[in-house]
């Protein structure tokens, strides 16, 4: 019985096949998969025929049959909270770089810091069969971690560090860097410090912990110069929320913002405002974004190792794709007080 012309199969729809690469590039399938998952081994004349050839026949690769028949994909899940942050920017840079060249694709997921769309992403790429999972952080839902633990892909956990977890991470401490802030504001002797975060995921909370445990322990912490808002963050409101506090709190002389971002339009603000900084108020942001250095005045700022992280994270995840155990599941990058004129 002949197939129906709308069967699925490459070889009835006329969609070009591997072996039709392989055989135009002269090259056998099994290079020519190599080549077109970018692995280094392949010599590169053999990748620049594989891939005319590829180029020739509109050939598309299909990572659900490549999985199907091999038993197992070649793609790693990375999961972020927000694509318009240059914070995670660096850090897909960076695992894509070390991924790639093993013959990995990078599949990336954005949940928008929002638990429940994370819980989504993971149940729809779990069916690509990863094998591996980057994730963001341990704030999740209880049916993901679920998911997660059945699932056995191996998994690191990037941004946080837990030691008592019994996971691999690759990250810093947030409540050290919050406590850093504190401690280099006190230094400059403040008396009047507040703390503004917005989006209010885990890991701002955990800064905003830190710098509060700071001022407790140096006697100067008052709950009324602490600004919290689940508002996305962005220059904008960093400017809004400054303008309000300055206004309603007269006696603060020194912010720490939770996001470069924020402390950005705080710094636009007091120069549009006349509020000299850091004279009146010393501005102190975290991350440390390429524009924090060349604002007016330059900010102030926690360097964050966003490219460092992803690095590393990627490298445990070749560790653990190779069935082999992380010799340090956990791994403090630490981070850097780079010091400028606004405090």
């Amino acid at each position: 019985m002949t197939s129906p012309k709308n069967d699925k199969n490459p070889r009835t729809t006329g969609r070009p096949t591997l072996n039709e690469v392989a055989r135009l590039a002269g090259v056998s399938p099994i290079t020519a998969s190599r080549a077109l998952r970018g692995i280094s081994t392949v010599a590169p004349a053999l990748v620049e025929k594989v891939r005319q050839a590829a180029l020739d026949l509109n050939y598309v690769v299909n990572p659900a049959a490549r999985a199907l028949a091999s038993a197992q994909s070649h793609s790693v899940v990375v999961l972020v909270p927000s694509l318009s942050n240059l914070l995670f920017i660096d850090t897909l840079e960076a695992i894509h770089q070390v991924l790639r060249p093993k013959g990995f694709e990078v599949l990336i997921g954005n949940y928008h810091y929002c638990r429940d769309e994370e819980e989504n992403l993971l149940r729809n790429y779990m069916a690509y069969q990863p094998r591996g999972l980057l994730l963001t952080g341990f704030d999740r839902t209880e049916s993901a971690r679920r998911m997660i633990d059945a699932s056995q892909v191996p998994c690191v956990y990037m941004m946080e560090l837990d030691a008592g977890a019994g996971v691999n991470c690759v990250g810093f401490s947030q409540v050290s860097a919050g406590e850093t802030a504190a401690a280099h504001l006190i230094a400059r002797g403040r008396k009047h410090l507040a703390y503004i975060g917005a989006q209010l995921d885990q890991r701002t909370l955990l800064r905003g912990e830190g710098f509060r445990r700071g001022l407790q322990q140096a006697g100067l912490y008052n709950p009324d110069l602490e600004v919290l808002t689940p508002r996305p963050s962005s220059v904008g409101l960093g400017g809004e929320l400054f303008l309000h506090l300055m206004a309603s709190q007269p006696q603060v002389d020194a912010i720490f913002f939770g996001n470069d971002d924020l402390a950005h339009g705080a710094l636009l603000e007091a120069l549009r405002s006349g509020i000299a900084v850091p004279g009146r108020v010393a501005i102190l942001g975290f991350n440390d974004l390429p524009a924090s250095a060349h604002m007016v005045p330059r900010l102030s700022s926690i360097s964050t190792p966003r490219e460092a992280i992803g690095r590393r994270a990627a490298e445990q995840m070749l560790v653990l794709m190779a069935g082999n155990r992380v010799a340090q599941p956990v791994q403090d990058m630490g981070f850097e007080l780079k010091v400028r004129e606004s405090t």
